[in-house]
């Protein structure tokens, strides 16, 4: 294995005779699995799939993908092998993670855990096979992940050219009253055959015209290697004015942990675009090569700072999947960041030869890593529900300020056999919370009393009653403590007001919709029209109406829906063309006698 990160410069896949077969031979393919996806999801694409479909959809999609991309005339039978193996792999995963309604709210990213897998695998097994030997040379995996991304952003393309054209003929000849074509592309089963179909066209034509693809690849590579300057300045900048600004605003952002872990993968990406594959490949422009330096150092103080974001979130509100899967991640980009600081440290000008094998190296781990986190033997679920029944348990959060709805919907099965045992506490405000959670058919029917949402001990300071002196009804209040037009707390601004309209009815108005006008400023004409004083946003234009039913509080339908007597009625009346205009009169909402919202 020492000579899998050796700098020598392994010769380029050769370039392979021409195959006039492959293309034909991808497109039955593409087709074949197109019309078995057909087979395995069936004309109903609005139910939910099961775990037994994913595992063969997977099984499937992965083998005929990885074959296609792989598959040469020379060694064609370790191709097949490869996408066999892989395939199996990807359904047995879908298999072990069981029924998707099972699933929890971070679950989606171990799919995209086994998609990273699959995507590092391929180059690993081409280079591999390239050397006929279980060895990786850099130039060889470095050039075969380029081509296969650009391989299938260039597919999708063709695809979508494909389906445009398709619709193009239809119409034409719905023109003339023939309409066989475009009855085909509405049918489920021919749209996914023609997208199998077309994508394995594309990527048999495309590798057989292997210059064009190196072209495409030069292209973007030369594109981002470009950028990676604009880049560098950029976040040399932002970090040059931490100092001056502080933390604080960061850790108040919410989404400051993925933004920065974006930027550390846009400076991955464009650091290796500039030192290519090989020495002979590297940018010489000074520029570039100074921001690909440059980017090279910011990595790991960007990784940092997303690590601390990340670490403090969760010190103040505890585990969620979504967090760990952020730690996660913070975890890769520190190693990567760590790795590139290191070669530009001790390699200086050279620092490109020393980080090269580190690329490969890490590679190979975030594939091991990325293959054990999309299975369930790394459960977010689990170590989540622990640690936030073990707050509500000790008295660090409140059954009320506790985040039921997550525990219930997003935490997966762990998640909801935690509530069932919540049921049985001896803490008598936990049960009766556990109890109601555990009732809820819909997510939206649990209060949510995590981080940034309402509580009922702060809605009496955001809520106004009017006409003054009327009281807020138990059931009435339980509808309204999370609803956006009163904000998330005291200290956010979010103000709103309930008007009763009658006992029977109430409606609930955003405050900042309405907020006063800033003074006009100095210099300026009275009544000049300037920015709130209070930044707002006016979510509810419409006011939110609540109505008596049933001797209980609830929220309002729609005015324009109708029952099925008023329905078969209207019915009736459309069938007899009995359709008129009448003028009615309406009711709606004034403040300060202007219309606001809607009439109902």
């Amino acid at each position: 294995m020492t000579d899998s990160f050796e700098e020598t410069e392994a010769p380029a896949p050769e370039e392979t005779a021409p195959w006039p077969l492959r293309p034909v031979l991808l497109a039955l393919i593409g087709l074949a699995a197109g019309y078995g996806v057909h087979l395995i999801i069936g004309a109903d694409f609005t139910s939910a799939h099961t775990a037994w479909q994913l595992t063969k959809l997977s099984g499937l999609i992965v083998s005929a993908g990885l074959f296609g991309f792989t598959l040469e005339r020379r060694h064609w039978w370790a191709s097949l092998i490869f996408a066999l193996a892989m395939g199996a792999t990807a359904a047995g995963i879908f298999w072990w993670n069981g029924d998707p309604d099972h699933w929890g709210g971070g679950d989606g990213w171990r799919m995209f855990s086994l998609a990273l897998a699959l995507a590092i695998a391929a180059p690993l097994f081409q280079a591999a096979r390239d050397a006929d030997g279980i060895h990786f040379p850099y130039p060889s995996v470095h050039d075969h992940a380029w081509t296969n991304i650009v391989l299938w952003v260039a597919c999708w393309v063709f695809v979508g050219i494909v389906f445009a054209l398709a619709w193009l003929l239809a119409a034409l000849f719905h023109l003339i009253k023939i309409d066989f074509l475009q009855e085909l592309l509405e049918k489920m089963w021919f749209g996914r055959c023609l997208i199998g179909l077309a994508f394995g066209a594309g990527l048999g034509l495309l590798r057989e015209h292997d210059f064009v693809v190196r072209l495409l690849q030069r292209v973007v590579a030369t594109v981002l290697a470009v950028l990676a300057p604009v880049l560098a300045v950029g976040l040399v900048m932002f970090l040059g004015a931490l100092p001056a600004t502080g933390l604080a605003p960061l850790w108040a952002a919410g989404n400051s942990t993925a933004i920065l872990l974006s930027c550390t993968v846009g400076a991955l990406i464009l650091a290796n675009a500039v030192i290519g594959n090989a020495p002979d490949q590297e940018r010489q422009f000074p520029l570039l090569k100074g921001g690909a330096m440059a980017l090279a150092a910011v990595m790991l103080p960007l990784a940092v700072i997303a690590g601390v974001a990340i670490g403090l979130r969760i010190n103040q509100y505890g585990f969620t999947p979504e967090r760990l899967w952020a730690l996660t991640f913070v975890i890769i980009a520190c190693a990567y960041g760590l790795a590139y600081l290191a070669a530009l440290l001790l390699g200086r000008a050279d620092w490109a030869a020393k980080v090269r094998p580190a690329n490969l190296g890490l590679a190979i781990l975030l594939y091991l890593v990325a293959l054990v986190l999309a299975t369930p033997l790394v459960s977010f679920n689990a170590i989540s529900t622990r640690d936030q029944v073990a707050r509500l348990e000790s008295g660090k959060l409140t059954p009320e300020k506790f985040d039921w709805r997550a525990l219930a919907f997003e935490f997966g099965e762990p998640g909801r056999a935690a509530i069932e045992r919540l049921k049985h506490s001896p803490n008598a405000a936990i049960k009766k919370q556990a109890i109601a959670a555990g009732q809820a058919t819909d997510r939206w029917e649990v209060t949510d009393g995590g981080e940034g949402h309402a509580t009922l001990a702060t809605l009496e300071e955001r809520l106004r009653l009017l006409p003054e002196g009327r009281t807020l009804p138990a059931d009435l209040r339980a509808l309204i403590v999370d609803h956006y037009p009163c904000g998330r707390d005291s200290g956010d601004g979010g103000k709103c007001t309930l008007f009763f309209v009658s006992e029977q009815e109430a409606l609930l108005i955003q405050g900042g919709c309405f907020e006063t006008p800033a003074p006009a400023p100095a210099g300026k004409p009275e009544g000049t029209v300037v920015s709130p004083a209070v930044e707002t946003v006016c979510i509810a234009q419409s006011p939110q109406r609540y109505v008596v039913l049933g001797g209980k509080w609830v929220q309002a339908p729609p005015g324009w829906q109708l029952d099925d007597a008023a329905r078969a009625k209207a019915g009736a009346g459309y069938r007899t063309g009995q359709i008129e205009v009448r003028k009615v009169e309406r009711r709606q909402v004034f403040v300060g006698g202007v219309p606001v919202g809607d009439a109902f």
